[in-house]
């Protein structure tokens, strides 16, 4: 069970695929215009990555490896006409919206990444954890990367204004330009959130100092104590 719950919100924030292993970055940069984009292109690929995810890892043991990729792309493909055909039918606006990049969910990065790297190696129960965790990790980014730009954009939200009165919408965040800054802000953000709680760890581990008695006759100088395993 703990393996499980590992696996379920991995992605959420330790893995999370556009900004900490830099996954699906194509679609994170094309259809983030605004908040809906992305939160439809999000479950989109979550549906995928969670259906595929089980069907390899139930069928792991009859591929042969020559033809993996081959066929992991084949049961992606499948499913991804699945949601074609399902977002035609109920959402068709957002299928306009969205354009090529429904259909690209076949070669995107994350599908293939899980499959190979996980999946395909691992039981269905962990291979469903994983989908749904890297799925959820991947809207959340698209819809919050989504909700920014639309916000400073448009002044909007969900389609929704909800900026004050007067408020000038800065346009460039609507445009590709925008998406590569906001992209960036962020990333330097989660890159100093990491190195301050790295920091914060260090500095709460408390420093033991050594009696002379147990310091050890190398005087520090051999590979272990230089390696920091024989310091306090």
């Amino acid at each position: 069970m703990q393996r499980f719950i590992q696996e379920l919100t991995k992605g959420l924030w330790r893995e999370i695929p556009p900004f900490r292993v830099m996954l699906g970055l194509c679609p994170v940069l094309a259809v983030t215009k605004n908040a809906s984009n992305g939160l439809g292109m999000g479950i989109a690929v979550l549906f995928v990555l969670v259906l595929s995810n089980a069907i390899i890892s139930s069928v792991r043991n009859f591929i042969p490896k020559k033809v993996r990729i081959a066929c992991f792309i084949t049961i992606s493909a499948t499913l991804v006409v699945a949601v074609e055909l399902l977002m035609q039918a109920y959402v068709y606006p957002l299928y306009l919206q969205l354009g090529i990049f429904v259909p690209l969910i076949v070669v995107n990065c994350i599908i293939l990444g899980r499959a190979e790297a996980f999946a395909s190696k691992n039981p269905v129960h962990l291979a469903i954890a994983d989908g749904i965790g890297m799925g959820l990790g991947f809207t959340m980014s698209l819809t919050f990367l989504g909700a920014i730009r639309e916000l400073l954009g448009a002044g909007t939200l969900f389609g929704k204004f909800i900026m004050w009165e007067g408020f000038e919408p800065f346009t460039i965040m609507v445009e590709a330009p925008g998406a590569f800054i906001c992209l960036g802000l962020i990333l330097a953000l989660m890159n100093f959130m990491t190195h301050w709680q790295i920091k914060r760890r260090n500095e709460s581990t408390p420093f033991v100092l050594l009696h002379a008695s147990q310091m050890p006759s190398c005087g520090g100088a051999c590979p272990g104590c230089s390696s920091g395993q024989n310091k306090g």
